[in-house]
């Protein structure tokens, strides 16, 4: 059986994969681990609940609501609520932890379990391992030490979560946003109230679409993983910019006035300048991935930024901010942390603060993002290949030095094994599209033979 924990929680098919019985004996388990590793130690322990508005979320928020209860956990239950908002709300309670129900971008039948340290901060692969083990012990049939009488845990429904979130939001900005029309896409998700809100508040004249969730409609032709709806509706409605959140908002894309995509790199890079400009911007130093377009990595350097590039996934950006106390980092997908105000990546955090720099250089956001030119990048999967290979075969090896001295200084190749299936990621970068596709060609065919 494979490890129940990935790089973000524990997600799959809901009521299929992540059953209630699951949800319940994990929360069992993190009370257990978290009370033995000495978390609770002195007080009656506390946990902040919260989930997007997935129809699973329901009956999976009640079971975890009953297993923490049931270990001797009170509950503060928050319910609808951006995964940020939850790791916040953990921190800002005093709570010793959190569990948010969603299962991000993924289609509207998945969702998944993450819990929080406390704090507000992700739980260590040592402790998931350890909840993971107890819990399969337990499961196997090994009895719970149960707390009976008085002993129990208590729920209670904090209806402050809402305001408590968006007043740090708005807190925060370094400005205001008024002048600015802005239109917002929450994915039918955990934000749908809460980014339109925090929006107004700071001043901007907000217009909305993805934003009546009923359940089903999560992530549905629509977020930051289908722009098409976003661009529409910002030029039709002659906005400054858009902004796109997906199911749990802790990522955020956005759109310029003229519909065109700033991606993750873009508005990292946009951010990085204004940070550095304001003297917040640690180490005058910027934490990307490897998968970070070769614009981003040369507009740093032009702009005499430090880049370091960590695996691919926001937790791996996230340490590295924490080993080094860096003070910006993210993703090329949207996932955006601003160390000082999240302890996670922050979709609606992300967005008010582009538009925050937007407000307060008065440029649009195109000229802003203009700072980065995105070289074309192709990517092609090559499948059922020996992926383990990968950094051990002389024949790759040499494909790979041919195409970067082919490619030269304005290139880039990286081959990546896939972390939960067997392939490997083909990656090529060049100022010329159909260079980087005749040379990803060229690797995706050394792949098949080096390792097929």
């Amino acid at each position: 059986m494979g490890r129940l924990f990935g790089t973000d929680g524990v997600r799959g098919v809901a009521n299929a994969d992540l059953t209630a019985e699951l949800a319940l004996g994990l929360s069992v388990a993190a009370a257990h681990v978290l009370a033995e590793a000495g978390t609770f130690e002195g007080h009656r322990p506390v946990a902040v609940v919260g989930r997007d508005p997935r129809a699973s979320g329901e009956f999976l928020e009640a079971a975890v609501v009953a297993g923490l209860a049931s270990a001797g956990v009170d509950v503060l239950r928050v319910g609808v609520l951006p995964t940020p908002a939850v790791a916040y709300l953990t921190g800002a309670l005093g709570a010793d932890l959190g569990v948010m129900l969603s299962a991000s971008h993924n289609p509207m039948p998945d969702n998944g379990i993450k819990f929080f340290a406390r704090g507000g901060h992700k739980l260590a692969d040592e402790l998931e391992d350890r909840i993971e083990r107890t819990y399969r012990a337990h499961s196997s049939g090994e009895p719970w030490d149960r707390p009976t009488g008085a002993g129990v845990g208590r729920v209670t429904d904090y209806d402050e979560g809402f305001d408590k979130y968006v007043a740090h939001l708005v807190g925060v900005l370094p400005n205001r946003l008024d002048g600015l029309k802005i239109v917002i896409d929450g994915a039918h998700g955990a934000a749908a109230r809460v980014s339109p809100e925090a929006f107004a508040r700071a001043g901007a004249e907000v217009v909305t679409i993805g934003t009546e969730p009923d359940g089903l409609n999560i992530n549905d032709a629509c977020g930051s993983t289908h722009l098409d709806k976003l661009r529409a509706a910002v030029v039709e409605h002659g906005a400054d910019l858009g902004v796109a959140h997906d199911g749990d908002a802790d990522r955020c894309l956005a759109v310029d006035h003229a519909g065109n995509e700033v991606d993750g790199d873009q508005i990292l890079a946009v951010l990085a300048l204004g940070m550095r400009e304001a003297g917040t911007l640690r180490q005058n130093t910027v934490v990307a991935t490897v998968m970070s377009n070769l614009g981003f990595k040369l507009a740093m350097e032009r702009a005499g930024i430090a880049l370091v590039q960590t695996a691919v996934g926001d937790r791996y950006v996230l340490e590295e901010m924490k080993a080094h106390g860096f003070a910006l980092g993210g993703e090329q997908s949207g996932h955006v942390i601003v160390l000082d105000h999240a302890t996670t990546g922050d979709g609606t955090l992300t967005g008010l603060m582009l538009a925050a720099r937007v407000a307060a250089t008065g440029r649009p956001l195109a000229e802003l993002a203009g700072v980065m030119e995105r070289l074309p990048q192709i990517l092609i999967n090559v499948p059922d290949v020996d992926k383990s290979r990968v950094a051990t075969s002389p024949e790759l090896a040499a494909a790979v030095g041919e195409a970067e001295r082919e490619l030269g200084a304005t290139g880039r190749v990286l081959l990546r094994p896939s972390g939960t299936e067997p392939l490997v990621r083909v990656m090529v970068e060049a100022a010329d599209i159909e260079q980087a596709r005749a040379v990803a060609e060229r690797l995706a065919d050394a792949v098949k033979t080096a390792l097929g």
